[in-house]
């Protein structure tokens, strides 16, 4: 009797552990099941909403709609400043035609033109108050004296050439000279300084004009927003370092944006500023909820890893494959967080800019775009879920580290066409005259753009590079259009029909997969759900080569025991 009681007390708490374990494993099973489903398979499973869809949508209308305000805002600031530039170029330049000659804006050639064209930058300077139609005065410092206009001249200390008998005496260190007068002594600077003005053409390297300007962009008022006032640093410099007989005059400016100290509006434009200003603090409160979601679903997807991870070692005494792991770890939230971070501190900096506080329209710029980029971007994860949509982003996603390892073989090929292009054809050709320059030139000979013209403006005086820059181009061309990027859409074309293949024949199951697919709390027809095509994106995982080779390990293992037995 007593052996009768103690069998179905054993009996019992063994019947309760298996059902503690089978309700445990259900339970996992289910959370599983629930975090690979799309947002609509969850809310018709247990009825949630998708917050984090729905944050998501909003975020993109905001985020964009806060890009192109401050898109257009921007197109203000940049047009103003290359209608500067276009302006002091006529303003101080003579005989400037509007069009710059190559990298430089206008050349002279005898020294008549050099004296005439200097003392006209001066003369121009004195009368910029008369002459100029923009909103452009001379800059002032702290106490609200004029800034001058600095000239500089830098020559060899001491030289000598006589090019009729080839000799020369040149001592290579350089000196530099300066002086500098007030716009209002303008009538003073040829007869005070005659000593300074006689240069010596063959000692001289260069001379440069400096003069601070200053101006308001009023034409933000039209748009119902604060101008900004602008600080222009004008640098005119004579360069005569070839000593060729042609002097370049380049004009550069730098342009120094801040809020300006005095300013009264009257009308909607500063209203208009508080209404922008309450949008973007929308926009960063959207973007920090989106951040604590995805930051939220990131870290249950970790626990959830490790409960998976537990119960295989508990019950199965395996490990999970690293490919299982990777479903867990979804790179679209890290790439939402990183968007978040990014449209945050944009906003943040607009916030500042709006409020003229700051003036760094590129940096925010960069934020902005980098941020919608991503935004963007991420929006393929939710087309994702739809079946013909995934055939495409499997395909990428399959290709994506063949074609990388395809672009780094290639890469090395492109950087040598790079640097021999450079060094043979650069002194003839002008679109090989930088690394940089060389690199566009090919990769837009690469995509059949510009091919004859590239061909066409080599200068054909040298036989020898004539002849190389035949056989250089063609062989490129060759080379990368029938063959490199054959290839490449060959790996492409691969993966794509693999997927296809994969999608008709059945993905290779993995244990993640296997184990999911005795879930019977939650039948989802198979045609609707979208869930094992998430889970099979993993197309060569770890586990099923490893069950491939043991099972292979086996095999020769009985095959050497059965011809031992029969020796």
């Amino acid at each position: 009797m007593e052996l009768l009681v103690r069998y179905l007390e054993r009996s019992n708490s063994i019947s309760t552990e298996l059902t503690h374990d089978i309700i445990k494993e259900d339970n996992l099973r289910d959370d599983l099941r629930y975090y690979f489903m799309s947002p609509c398979e969850k809310y018709r499973a247990r009825r949630h909403l998708p917050w984090k869809l729905g944050v998501q949508i909003l975020k993109i209308i905001m985020i964009t709609t806060q890009l192109i305000l401050f898109g257009l805002s921007n197109q203000l600031v940049v047009a103003y400043k290359e209608e500067n530039m276009m302006a002091l170029k006529n303003l101080f330049l003579k005989d400037y035609s509007g069009v710059d000659e190559d990298d430089y804006c206008v050349a002279v050639y005898t020294q008549q033109s050099v004296y005439d064209s200097l003392f006209y930058v001066m003369d121009q300077y004195s009368q910029l108050g008369r002459l100029s139609v923009g909103s452009l005065s001379y800059g002032e410092d702290e106490d609200g004296n004029l800034l001058p206009l600095i000239v500089c001249k830098e020559y060899y200390r001491r030289g000598s050439e006589d090019p009729s008998g080839d000799s020369y005496d040149i001592d290579a260190e350089l000196e530099t000279d300066c002086m500098s007068h007030d716009p209002k002594t303008a009538n003073q600077w040829k007869t005070q300084n005659s000593s300074f003005f006689d240069l010596d053409f063959y000692r001289l390297v260069d001379v440069k004009l400096t003069f601070p300007l200053k101006g308001i962009n009023l034409q933000t008022v039209r748009y119902r927003e604060l101008p900004d006032c602008y600080s222009f640093h004008i640098t005119i410099t004579f360069d005569n370092q070839c000593h060729s007989g042609k002097v370049k005059l380049f004009l550069d400016i730098d342009v120094e944006s801040s809020a300006c100290q005095d300013w009264k509006i009257s009308g909607t434009a500063e209203k208009n500023t508080h209404y922008l200003l309450l949008f973007d603090g929308f926009v960063i409160i959207i973007c920090l909820a989106s951040a604590v979601l995805c930051t939220r679903s990131i870290v249950l997807a970790v626990r959830l890893l490790q409960r998976f991870s537990r119960f295989f070692r508990e019950n199965y005494n395996r490990k999970v494959c690293e490919d299982d792991q990777n479903e867990f770890l979804n790179g679209w939230y890290v790439l939402v967080i990183v968007s978040d971070l990014l449209a945050i501190i944009g906003s943040i900096l607009k916030v500042e800019i709006q409020a003229k506080s700051l003036t760094s329209y590129d940096v925010c710029s960069i934020f902005l775009g980098t941020s919608t980029l991503m935004v963007w971007v991420g929006v393929i994860r939710y087309l994702g879920y739809f079946q013909k949509y995934n055939v495409l982003i499997l395909t990428m996603k399959a290709a994506f580290p063949k074609v990388l390892r395809f672009c780094c073989c290639a890469g090395m090929i492109y950087l040598g066409y790079t640097f021999c292009g450079w060094i043979v054809l650069g002194p003839y050709h002008e679109k090989f005259e930088g690394l940089s320059r060389v690199a566009e030139c090919l990769f837009s000979l690469l995509n059949g753009d510009d091919m004859f013209t590239t061909f066409a403006q080599l200068k054909d005086k040298n036989t020898l590079v004539w002849l190389f820059s035949r056989a250089y181009l063609y062989s490129f061309i060759s080379l990368f259009i029938y063959m490199v990027l054959s290839l490449f859409i060959a790996l492409i074309t691969d993966a794509y029909e693999t997927i296809k293949r994969f999608q008709k024949d059945g993905f290779p199951p993995t244990d993640l997969q296997k184990f999911l697919r005795e879930q019977k709390d939650f039948p989802v027809a198979e045609e609707s759900s979208q869930t094992d095509i998430r889970i099979r994106s993993s197309l060569l995982c770890c586990c099923p080569k490893t069950r491939i080779r043991e099972e292979e390990e086996e095999e020769e293992e009985d095959v050497a025991e059965n011809m031992t037995s029969h020796v």
